[in-house]
């Protein structure tokens, strides 16, 4: 049986799957379509959220940007594993104490205003949309290797599968649709990295064998630091970036998880508020399967890459010949992710070599003008391709080839329909019920909700034909739009009486409007290539980069809200209880006078 098939059958399956949950499961009250009726366990609750966490940038993305990057892009599971722990600690049991189905619900009655329930609306589409198109990048480029059509081809197909059984199912269908995805992508995700560790180290637990001793005795990340620093790349295991952004990018991720609102809406989906703290712990461990695997993933593979490039030994043994790559099975793979057009080489100095180097690196120029050489000559390598290319590079067998095919897609179509249940539920529940038509009937509010759902899937397909980044790298830049305006409106709403409806809405504009142009004259304006002042390795504020500056935008939210509630009237007495009643547990007071 060839590849092509094997991957047929193993997406074909998991589809059907997801799909006939998604009917067996769908909403028919407005109640299961935003929070599953408030019926799902803590362990179940757990395990669709983590797969609703780890989306395409986690499964596809991350360990690709680690592995060409190294250390100075940990800051990705710094920041998003401590974000969820913030999450956890310090806004989930309120939100669901609170008792309402959206976080812009939240935000409107907690700051009183039919304003800030807009406003909020505003901030969680921006921010959601951005992501979506993240997810849509890794569902392109899933897609289009597996079907072995292009990343535009495999863009469009995972968007309509993405429509079929979000659409309908709703919250309670994506809920056990997630459980099953989850299963499915963690499975893909650690069977090839056990393989990969084993080859190479053999140790079978891939955290473990990062630091491990490869089969000559030397450790895996000392090899691989003197292989990529002999090809004149920055050292893997080093520091190499601009510490003040590093902070403030790994601050984003935090605070931008903390405020993303479809992880938060998942909350909403339990009966108590001690099973929203059960299922954040569940969630909890269950993302922790992938993420100490992921740098074992990246290293792995970048070490293995590297190998493939220069089988030979090295610079001085030679590097792989064109004829290796037309002729031996091994090489089938870069062949394969060609067609996709996010993988490719060229011979520029027609020695029937493909020299891979950093042709950038002052310490190479002297060496390749010795040899011959007239730059890097792999020409392409998409950072999103690597996880999904990994079990080929690795010559795995088929069906572990299969495994991921299926894993990557689960990852990004999970986190694709909590993001699309996030936007529809504001712009159905909160804005045309909430502020246009209170007396919407139940059918009337679902079809609002369905439409709103297939014209964002539209626009961030659209959008995701020509992403501003890798998929992990949009992702960070939705991270810092729910940084600067979600997330300071939700602490201050539950922890601070102070704040009123004018400086929360103040302070929202203001993050959020700061923070997207900064993002605009970085990326272009509405992600539109060609129309940006500054790029990010060139940044407008000294070394802080786009991804990064959702930190400042939170902070300027923060202040913003403080001096203009300063300005204004003060909260209403019924408000500051309403704070204190959702934070301090009922009794709480009189416990601590006996």
């Amino acid at each position: 049986m060839d590849q092509f098939t094997i991957n047929l059958l193993f997406v074909g399956a998991s589809f059907a799957l997801y799909i006939g949950i998604a009917i067996w499961a769908r909403a028919g009250s407005t109640s299961e379509f935003y929070a599953a009726g408030r019926g799902v366990h803590p362990v179940t609750n757990g395990m669709a959220t983590a797969a609703d966490w780890m989306s395409a940038a986690s499964f596809i993305s991350m360990a690709g940007l680690i592995a060409f990057t190294g250390y100075d892009n940990s800051t990705f599971l710094m920041g998003w594993t401590g974000g969820y722990v913030l999450l956890a600690l310090l806004l989930a049991p309120y939100l669901r104490k609170f008792g309402k189905y959206t976080v812009s619900e939240f935000i409107g009655d907690r700051f009183y205003s039919q304003t800030a329930r807009v406003v909020a609306v505003i901030c969680l589409i921006v921010a959601s949309v951005t992501y979506v198109i993240g997810q849509m990048t890794g569902v392109g480029v899933a897609f289009g290797r597996f079907l072995e059509v292009s990343n535009t081809s495999g863009l469009l197909i995972g968007a309509c599968v993405v429509f079929a059984y979000a659409v309908f199912g709703g919250m309670k269908g994506v809920t056990y649709t997630q459980v099953a995805q989850y299963c499915v992508l963690i499975t893909a995700y650690t069977i090839p990295a056990i393989f990969i560790s084993l080859q190479l180290t053999g140790t079978p637990i891939p955290a473990l064998g990062l630091f491990g001793d490869t089969a000559s005795g030397e450790p895996l990340l000392t090899k691989l630091d003197a292989i990529v620093t002999e090809l004149g790349f920055n050292e893997y295991t080093a520091h190499h970036s601009n510490t003040l952004n590093m902070v403030l990018f790994t601050l984003s991720l935090m605070i931008g998880t903390a405020g993303l609102p479809h992880v938060i809406m998942r909350f909403f989906t339990v009966p108590k508020v001690s099973d929203a703290r059960w299922s954040a712990g569940w969630t909890l461990v269950f993302i922790a399967l992938l993420y100490l695997t992921a740098p074992a993933v990246g290293a792995m593979a970048r070490l293995n890459i590297t190998d493939m490039m220069w089988p030979n030994g090295g610079i001085d043994g030679g590097a792989v010949s064109v004829e290796e790559i037309d002729t031996d099975p091994r090489y089938d793979w870069m062949k394969t992710w060609q067609k996709t057009g996010l993988l490719d080489w060229e011979d520029k100095n027609g020695d029937g070599k493909i020299q891979y180097y950093n042709d950038k690196s002052e310490a190479m120029t002297a060496i390749a003008e010795e040899k011959g050489w007239v730059g890097n000559e792999l020409t392409k390598f998409n950072r999103d391709i690597l996880v999904l290319a990994n079990p080929e590079i690795a010559n795995l067998p088929g069906w572990v080839i299969g495994l991921v095919a299926a894993g990557g897609l689960a990852a990004a179509l999970s986190t694709a329909a909590g993001l699309l249940l996030a936007i529809s539920s504001a712009v159905s529940h909160d804005l045309v019920k909430g502020a246009i038509n209170p007396n919407i009937s139940e059918k009337g509010e679902l079809l609002a909700a369905r439409i709103a759902m297939a014209v964002a899937i539209v626009v961030a397909t659209y959008l995701g034909l020509n992403p501003p980044g890798f998929a992990a790298q949009t992702v960070a830049l939705a991270f810092g739009l729910a940084a600067a305006s979600i997330f300071p409106a939700l602490m201050m709403g539950i922890f601070s009486t102070r704040i009123n409806n004018t400086g929360a809405v103040a302070g929202m504009l203001a993050g959020l409007v700061v923070t997207l142009v900064y993002i605009f004259l970085h990326k272009g304006w509405l992600f539109i290539p060609g129309t940006n002042s500054f790029t990010d390795a060139d940044p407008l504020l000294g070394p802080i980069k786009s991804t990064s500056f959702g930190a400042i935008g939170a902070m300027i939210n923060f202040a913003t809200a403080y001096v203009v509630a300063g300005m204004t009237k003060e909260t209403p007495q019924e408000i500051k209880d309403l704070v204190e009643s959702v934070r301090i547990p009922r009794g709480a007071g009189a416990a601590q006078n006996k």
